[in-house]
């Protein structure tokens, strides 16, 4: 399925410095339940506002007018809310209702939608908000196509609102990222939000596959790099986690 309108957001908007977002918007929302009993989590509301549409705003607010979106756990209310939210945009729906592919798999499906290269790819189950610079011009102003596969915007664990995890990676001075090791501390979370390379997608398995798969080559390759977002960062994964950002975004 697709629908499109043009964009028609400014009257005569700026190029754009990224063509195309990829918003994942697939999963199950397991940890999100009972909330996610009758709604999929991009629709969960957080602020007045639903995660997915938080998301499109910063879209919108970075010049990005197309937008393609995998759709698989209550498939046909995601399509409903997007037709109504996102008329300005030209959306194009990845559909996963017959299997769901995971992160790395959701994206390969979904390339044959995806003109732009590089391109820009954003969980639709995490909070953010811009610093002096938005974030989507940060990673755009750093990309470095020769160099560069993969550009994750990373957060200092301190910084990390909502997160209880023990961070993701490690980065050196150069910016390239290495994973945390079993057992020990890393310095920086991954925000959910990345610029990528089709060639970040050469040589892929069949079914299912999680991002780390990619990463992994990437990172062995030297090509895999990461950029700190400036402003705030909210991990809306729980439903504890919502009534926590919204106090902190001063509007519960």
């Amino acid at each position: 399925m697709s629908f499109a309108k043009p964009l028609s957001l400014r009257p005569n908007p700026a190029p754009a410095p990224i063509g195309t977002a990829m918003v994942l918007a697939a999963g199950l929302g397991k940890r999100m339940r009972p909330l996610t009993a009758t709604r999929p989590k991009p629709l969960v509301e957080v602020a007045g506002k639903a995660l997915l549409d938080h998301v499109l705003d910063r879209l919108r607010d970075a010049g990005i007018g197309r937008v393609v979106v995998n759709v698989h756990y209550l498939a046909d209310a995601l399509e409903a809310h997007l037709r109504r939210k996102a008329a300005d945009l030209d959306v194009r729906i990845s559909d996963e209702r017959g299997l769901l592919l995971e992160t790395g798999g959701g994206v390969a499906r979904a390339l044959p939608l995806i003109p732009d290269d590089p391109f820009l790819i954003v969980n639709s189950d995490n909070l953010w908000v811009d610093g002096p610079v938005d974030a989507i011009s940060l990673l755009a102003d750093r990309w470095d196509d020769a160099a560069m596969d993969a550009l994750l915007l990373l957060v200092p664990l301190a910084r990390a609102n909502c997160h209880s995890g023990m961070g993701d990676f490690h980065m050196d001075g150069d910016g390239h990222i290495a994973r945390r090791r079993t057992a020990k501390v890393a310095p920086f979370v991954y925000t959910g939000i990345q610029l990528v390379s089709k060639r970040l997608f050469a040589d892929l398995p069949e079914g299912p596959f999680g991002f780390m798969l990619l990463w992994e080559r990437a990172i062995a390759a030297g090509r895999a790099f990461g950029l700190v977002h400036q402003g705030l960062w909210f991990d809306v994964g729980t439903p504890p986690a919502i009534g926590k950002t919204e106090a902190l975004l001063g509007r519960n």
